[in-house]
């Protein structure tokens, strides 16, 4: 007999029976189910054939080295290759960041009102990290999140993926894209985990006041409502504007503010970010803390080299980088605003920073497309211009306009959606009737 009992070279007929019906089993988690870049569903449905007599020319992506008309500055090259050249950074920082590189977004973000200091920051991989562990610490299953509407896709996918709610409120188009303070307080209940606050926005390019946002901290407060503040755009803002974090107008809710390097120094490949930790009144205390540091012990940290050119690229990066970078956006967000604001049909809504614009589009003037993922991809067909749908941001009936390409794409990208427009536009019945008066 052999291990089993069984008599060797003769085998049990009920285990025999037991083994054949044996089978893999593998199957994706509940978790890989549930995760959906809303963007990448829209998209990758989507039938993109560019018209092969035109030149591709993609707006879609909000990626501003895809051109290489937007390189980051020397000295942000010369910083990585001196912490690559010191070879003190190859190995595993503490999972939160190396405590000097923490010491330097802390010096450069501390604000009057709200001072940080390095235990008040946590470096991630990317801004999108960021977001990730701060859902990740303040939701559980069940609860809910209160994310703008249009906004960042991200928020969705990663709040689904965790068994959490989301509810969208408002913003206002025809007020620069304002919240809707009173549907926002609408949707507040006592599952209600966070409010994400996108300032200065993607996709759509709005830069809230100071009073805006005071009124927004104001709807938090009264519900005892933490803040998850995206400000990855905090210093991508047009020059008649001005951006206020969040933080320094806050006297008793808690913000965690995440940021990164990806956006205004034009490196989003680096995949280094933070979060900044503005504990009112003690009410995260060390349970939230605590929180961070274990979610961040997950991944082991952000890249180590990048943190050690931390200092020098905040130290050294000269202003008139950061100025050259927002005047060629604001330029190129005028050329598509005027260009677009001639189109019958259409309605661009001006943005103030960040790298987008919306535009509208009046469905019932292009009545053969069904919607805007229509539009849009018969606008690739016929013009090899692609704007991404807003529906991918759940707002329908709108385009997003990426305006970090070169300024002559851009002008010949809005030549051809004018075209496109013209070919396709059809006046309604009141219109009509206004021309007949």
């Amino acid at each position: 007999r052999d291990a089993t009992g069984d008599v060797r070279g003769v085998l049990d007929p009920a285990k025999l029976k037991s083994r054949r019906q044996r089978s893999w089993g593998v199957r994706a988690s509940e978790m890989s189910k549930n995760t959906l870049n809303p963007i990448r569903a829209i998209v990758d449905g989507m039938k993109l054939t560019p018209n092969p007599d035109k030149p591709m020319i993609s707006l879609s992506i909000g990626d501003p080295t895809v051109f290489g008309n937007m390189p980051t500055d020397d000295k942000v090259l010369q910083a990585m290759k001196e912490a690559i050249d010191s070879q003190k950074y190859n190995g595993y920082a503490p999972s939160v960041g190396y405590q000097k590189s923490r010491e330097a977004v802390a010096n450069f973000y501390s604000r009057p009102g709200a001072p940080l200091e390095a235990k008040d920051v946590i470096l991630t991989s990317g801004c999108s990290q960021a977001i990730e562990l701060c859902i990740n610490v303040l939701c559980n299953p069940g609860d809910n999140i209160l994310v703008p509407c249009p906004g960042f896709s991200l928020y969705k996918t990663l709040a689904v993926s965790l068994g959490v709610q989301v509810k969208l409120y408002n913003l206002l188009p025809e007020k620069s894209w304002e919240v809707d303070l009173q549907h926002l307080e609408s949707l507040i209940d006592s599952r209600t985990a966070c409010l994400i606050v996108t300032n200065p926005s993607n996709p759509c390019g709005s830069v809230y006041s100071k009073e805006h946002l005071q009124n927004i901290i104001s709807v938090a407060s009264k519900h005892c409502i933490p803040i998850l503040a995206d400000e990855i755009y905090g210093d991508m803002v047009f020059p008649d504007c001005s951006f206020h974090p969040m933080a320094p107008l806050s006297s008793d809710v808690p913000i965690l503010s995440c940021g990164g390097l990806a956006k205004r120094w034009l490196v989003p490949g680096w995949r280094m970010g933070w979060i900044l930790i503005h504990d009112r009144n003690n009410v995260f205390g060390s349970e939230i803390r605590e929180g961070l540091v274990k979610l961040s012990q997950r991944i082991l940290g952000a890249c180590t080299i990048v943190q050690g050119a931390l200092e020098s690229i905040f130290n050294n990066t000269p202003h008139e980088f950061y100025q050259s970078t927002v005047s060629f956006i604001k330029a190129n967000s005028e050329i598509c605003y005027s260009a677009l604001s001639t189109v019958p049909g259409l309605t661009p809504v001006m943005p103030s920073g960040a790298m987008y614009l919306m535009v509208g589009i009046d469905m019932d003037n292009f009545p053969e497309f069904q919607n805007d993922v229509d539009f849009t991809e018969r606008l690739v067909t016929e013009q090899s211009v692609f704007c991404l749908p807003a529906t991918a941001f759940e707002y329908p009936d709108f385009f997003r306009v990426v305006v970090t390409v070169p300024e002559d794409m851009m002008m010949e990208a809005c030549a051809r959606i004018r075209e496109f427009c013209a070919r396709h536009y059809r006046p309604c019945s009141t219109d009509s009737n206004e021309i007949d008066q």
